[in-house]
């Protein structure tokens, strides 16, 4: 009987010592996967952080780019909001290794469209300072054909004081341009056939010592695009000749230069058309001055 009880209590201490060594070793392991989990969930924030800079560099990137232009490039515009977007849903986003990875492929795919668009960008932009260069080289020789024709109405003037030879009126520097009229009277000039309120032409009446002085008149005849005659297409019959007229340009004449501008409304409530359009200057029948502008 003695024995027994010696034999069960052996049995007893083994069965003990087995549960003590089974809890130590789920102490262990427990202890164990907290420590991976800690490690794996601060790697999980480090990797999150370093995704969110990088996106950061990117919007930066874009900020830059938008703003190096005036006009801002609606495909860079759409980008820098996508990037956006996606940073706001990653900071809201879960530590978990399948929503970090799905982040990181949505940033490489935002990252090779920008190095597409940024080079885009830059190819626009060498476009635009090519055409830059090409439009200051067209207003300098629009200057220059400006001095020209100054220096040629200059010409004209002065040969009008030696060839006296004529007794007709002649002119010279006649033009022709579109004008916005402010509400304070200004006048502005304008190439846009959409915001001209009116044609002015303007010439110069060059003198002629052997044309008595007194009023004289002048018939202005402004064609369009289409070759309508513009403003009062009224018409005026000489023996060999009908010419239809866009209005009268009565002046003074005194034995001088004199500058003359006259204006050529619209009609009714029509805009001007866009193209180009012929000014014709008529002393009676004869045609003494044209010239050519164009709206656009």
């Amino acid at each position: 009987m003695e024995n027994k009880s010696e034999s069960n209590n052996r049995n007893l201490k083994v069965i003990l010592g087995i549960l003590a060594l089974l809890l130590v070793a789920t102490i262990f392991y427990t202890y164990t996967l907290y420590n991976d989990s800690a490690n794996t969930e601060r790697q999980l924030v480090e990797e999150k952080a370093l995704v969110m800079k990088d996106l950061n560099n990117m919007a930066d990137q874009y900020d830059i780019a938008i703003g190096d232009n005036e006009a801002a490039n609606q495909k860079l515009v759409e980008a820098r909001a996508r990037i956006q977007g996606l940073m706001d849903s990653l900071k809201v986003s879960d530590n978990n290794v399948r929503s970090l990875w799905r982040y990181k492929k949505k940033f490489l795919a935002l990252e090779e469209e920008m190095d597409n668009l940024l080079a885009e960008n830059d190819s626009l932009k060498v476009e635009n300072a090519l055409l830059a260069t090409v439009l200051d080289s067209t207003q300098i020789q629009l200057e220059e054909r400006t001095i020209f024709n100054d220096s040629l109405l200059a010409q004209n003037t002065e040969l009008a004081d030696i060839v006296e030879n004529a007794s007709i009126l002649s002119t010279a520097g006649l033009k022709g341009f579109g004008v916005i009229v402010r509400s304070s009277g200004k006048l502005v000039p304008t190439e846009r056939a959409r915001r001209t309120d009116k044609i002015r032409v303007c010439y110069t009446v060059t003198k002629n010592s052997l044309v008595l002085p007194g009023d004289k008149e002048f018939f202005v005849q402004v064609l369009d695009p289409k070759g309508n005659v513009l403003g009062l297409n009224n018409q005026i019959e000489f023996e060999d000749k009908v010419l239809n007229y866009s209005l009268i340009s009565k002046f003074n004449y005194e034995s001088k230069n004199l500058d003359i501008c006259e204006f050529i409304d619209a009609k009714g409530d029509e805009a001007f058309e866009k193209g180009r359009y012929t000014i014709n200057v008529f002393n009676n029948k004869d045609l003494v001055a044209r010239t050519e502008f164009t709206l656009q």
